[in-house]
């Protein structure tokens, strides 16, 4: 059987050595290890394409996987052997960048960093940006509709999507590669596969958008007394920046002391010790000077109204790309304290600062002497309500709480009208969620579609749907 897909994709792009397979049977958190019959590696759609129909006609399941650095799980395969994993990762041509069109059309395995780079070498600019955007794929992005920094003012990635490139179970290849901002022609089928996690097709490549390249942008680290007085905070540079405001980045003390701890060459921006952080950015399409001018009139209006307690403006980029350090290292530095029960939630702005006091609360009498470390996008709703392990505890018995601390959790995320996945999909990890969160009309349309596209049920089983 293998030597079928040797055939088709070349011996060099099938691993089945368990030694070679290792680093794509492995949830880079440790938290899933699954089996596969082999990896395969194609380098083109068409052998995407062969290899979905040799899986097929083999009775075989596949898993999709880009750069395997999802917090779901949605990227591992189970303890079951019929499966193959198919890394995208030497699909990796840009095809195409239009500047004066603003869109680039990019293969699936391509690096997200990479994306920014080859935008900026084109004085343009694409604004998906994570804490991996060294090693994720863009085609993993894609699927799991990836949020990120940037989302306070271009969207998630489906709001970057112009088109798709995707093989479907049956190997046939649709082509929607089109860079139109208008196309008002029935159904826009793009949008199926993005946030489909793999279940539905396999995206190959996609038409991104691009936007000018800010002329001028200025980032600011501040400290408050509460997440009440940094959402007043957001309100204000809100009010006067507008879109401008590109990026509001919340972090509590207990973050920042992880930092300093874990993160070679973290210091403090600030003197003294504040509860809360926010690393804060403003852009312009004209000059440093007017993004300058406008955080520092945020600020002085801020200060003036009792919110921040202090300030410090980036006057480099260095000090920007610093600031911005301390917020993406933020997923890196709690694997430092032990174990840490991840939630990924989102509820109304206006909401975030109750619901970050009542959950962190509620998780204290939980387990008591548990280091709560909310963190992230203050600006669209979504923060990660991150737990930490108590200082000295058992981690195996601390990590077996997860499904009562995620209870416990949730059942406030769903009171304030939230969501438990804001941003990293659900994956096999929250699928068992499902029933709980969504109506039986919704599931049965989600089955639908999936019946439709993928009656044989070869895309990823086991992740989005129970």
């Amino acid at each position: 059987m293998l030597s079928e897909f040797k055939n088709a994709l070349g011996a060099n792009a099938v691993l089945s050595n368990q030694d070679d397979m290792q680093p794509y049977l492995r949830e880079w958190r440790g938290l899933y290890q699954g089996k596969a019959l082999a990896v395969v590696r194609p380098s083109t759609t068409q052998e995407v394409s062969d290899a979905v129909k040799l899986a097929c006609s083999h009775g075989l399941k596949i898993i999709p996987q880009g750069g395997n650095t999802g917090l779901v799980g949605g990227q591992m395969p189970d303890d079951e052997k019929n499966h193959i994993i198919l890394s995208t990762d030497r699909l990796n041509a840009i095809r195409n960048l239009d500047s004066e069109g603003n869109s680039i059309t990019v293969e699936a395995g391509v690096v997200l960093e990479r994306i920014q780079q080859a935008a900026s070498d084109a004085d343009r600019f694409f604004p998906l940006s994570l804490g991996s955007q060294g090693s994720c794929q863009i085609g993993g992005n894609i699927s799991s509709n990836a949020g990120g920094t940037g989302v306070l003012a271009y969207g998630n990635t489906r709001d970057l999507v112009l088109g798709l490139e995707v093989v479907l179970a049956d190997g046939r290849i649709w082509n929607g590669l089109r860079a139109l901002r208008k196309n008002n022609t029935g159904y826009d089928l793009k949008q199926l596969f993005i946030g489909a996690e793999g279940t539905l097709g396999l995206v190959t490549a996609a038409t991104l958008k691009l936007f000018p390249k800010p002329k001028g942008k200025q980032v600011a680290f501040m400290g408050f007394e509460s997440p009440h007085a940094a959402l007043a905070t957001l309100n204000i540079a809100q009010g006067l920046a507008g879109s401008n405001l590109t990026g509001f980045e919340l972090i509590p003390r207990i973050g920042m002391e992880y930092t300093y701890r874990h993160l070679e060459g973290a210091r403090d921006p600030l003197e003294g010790e504040h509860p809360w952080y926010a690393v804060i950015e403003i852009s312009s399409g004209r000059s440093d000077a007017e993004a300058e001018a406008l955080m520092a009139e945020a600020f002085e209006t801020a200060f003036d109204a009792g919110h921040v307690n202090d300030a410090v403006l980036a006057n480099s980029l260095a000090q920007q790309d610093a600031f911005w350090r301390l917020r993406h290292a933020m997923s890196e530095v709690q694997k430092f304290e032990g174990g840490s029960i991840k939630h990924d939630v989102s509820v109304p702005v206006s909401k975030m600062p109750d619901f970050i006091l009542e959950a962190s609360a509620a998780v204290k009498a939980t387990i008591p002497n548990c280091r709560p470390v909310p963190f992230g996008h203050l600006g669209d709703g979504n923060i990660h309500f991150n737990v930490s392990q108590p200082i000295g505890a058992d981690k195996d018995a601390f990590l077996a709480e997860w499904d009562r601390v995620n209870t416990v959790v949730h059942d406030i995320v769903a009171a304030y009208g939230g969501s438990v996945s804001a941003e990293h999909g659900i994956g096999r990890l929250k699928a068992k969620l499902m029933p709980h969160i969504k109506s039986d009309v919704e599931l049965d349309m989600m089955r639908q579609m999936k019946r439709t596209l993928d009656p044989d049920g070869v895309f990823n089983p086991g992740a989005l749907l129970p």
